[in-house]
């Protein structure tokens, strides 16, 4: 048993050698490097300041999601529910500020202010990262298919509430005492976006979890070799639901920040999310099947879309271009954690 708990605490991927190797291993820095020389020379003021913040607040939005979406990933899971979970929070959020909290019992309409509004959305998110979980965990049912049913329920929720409208103007009302949601998605400290800073954070906490924690460890495990994990004494249905509830209340906050930055929410906001999300982190290292990754690797993978994306807009490039493009870079990602993958198992012969 010493032996089998031993394994747990320290998961061994087995390592690749040679060039090949070493680049598959270093794709992600390989591939900012070459996009942001590209549009440093072909993007004009790309390398302005100005830019930069405004691209850091994009590269937030998915680097978010992509923190959430490796924990998920390590476990061998995938969640295509969180650009839905995203839009669902932005519209709770909405909702909230708006039109309040009706107590029936009591007659009354209460608002909450903007911290209260902040955390019940982010229970709201955790709770359909749950019920993901179960599914998965519980009921054993696939990721793909729990997770895309949770895409149409949050969709769908997201519309209901507003009966598909916008909630615009959400900056509440000095009687009520629900002002200041704005300053989630566009204030800044020091110079620097409050939402970068709380990617900062967020990134170091999950970073230092997956790294330095048993919980951490538990989930390489899982995603490494389940069966083992288990006869380890690894609780592994609650770390699976552990991970999605922890891509769930990620997903929420990023509708918050969405929502706070446009001062309106869409339920419509987050569609496509996902595909970034997965794109960031399979580009950062991570394998599909679980067990190899980290949460440094997806900052850099959501850097590279983030770059991407921005860098074809300033240069004009058509929308229906940008889908293409944002497609094929999804597609070589995946390509190449398949290559890497056979390189690993090539050096364990």
């Amino acid at each position: 048993m010493a032996t089998e708990i031993s394994a747990v605490q320290a998961p061994v991927v087995p390592q690749t050698r040679g060039v090949p190797a070493l680049l598959l291993k270093l794709r992600a820095l390989i591939a900012l490097a070459v996009v942001v020389a590209f549009f440093s020379v072909a993007a004009p003021n790309f390398l302005s300041a100005s830019n930069f913040l405004i691209m850091f607040k994009h590269i937030a939005i998915t680097a978010i999601l992509a923190i959430g979406m490796t924990y998920v990933i390590l476990t061998g899971g995938i969640d295509l529910s969180v650009g839905s979970i995203a839009g669902l929070g932005g519209m709770a959020a909405g909702t909230l500020i708006l039109n309040g909290v009706t107590l029936q019992p009591l007659g009354v309409v209460v608002y909450p202010g903007v911290p209260l509004v902040i955390a019940i959305v982010l229970l709201l998110g955790g709770f359909a990262g749950f019920l993901n979980g179960v599914l998965v965990a519980r009921f054993r049912v696939a990721p793909f298919i729990a997770t895309l049913g949770m895409l149409y329920v949050a969709r769908g929720a997201a519309l209901l509430l507003s009966d598909g409208a916008t909630f615009p103007n959400l900056v509440g009302r000095t009687g009520l005492g629900n002002e200041g949601f704005p300053w989630l998605g566009s204030a800044s400290v020091l110079g620097l976006p409050v939402t970068v800073l709380l990617l900062a954070a967020l990134a170091l906490l999950a970073g230092f979890v997956a790294r330095d924690t048993p919980f951490g460890r538990w989930v390489y495990a899982v995603g490494g070799n389940e069966r083992a994990a288990l006869l380890s004494g690894v609780r592994v249905d609650r770390v699976k639901i552990a991970v999605y509830v922890i891509s769930g209340v990620c997903a929420a906050l990023v509708g918050m920040i969405v929502a706070s930055e446009l001062v309106a929410a869409h339920p419509a906001s987050g569609e496509t999310f996902e595909l970034s999300a997965i794109a960031a982190v399979v580009l950062g290292g991570a394998s599909l099947s679980g067990g190899r990754g980290s949460v440094g690797g997806a900052l850099i993978g959501a850097c590279v879309i983030g770059v991407l994306g921005d860098g074809l807009v300033m240069m004009g490039v058509s929308e229906f271009w940008q889908m293409v493009i944002k497609g094929l870079v999804i597609i070589a990602a995946v390509v190449l954690d398949q290559l890497q993958g056979r390189l690993t198992a090539a050096g364990r012969t």
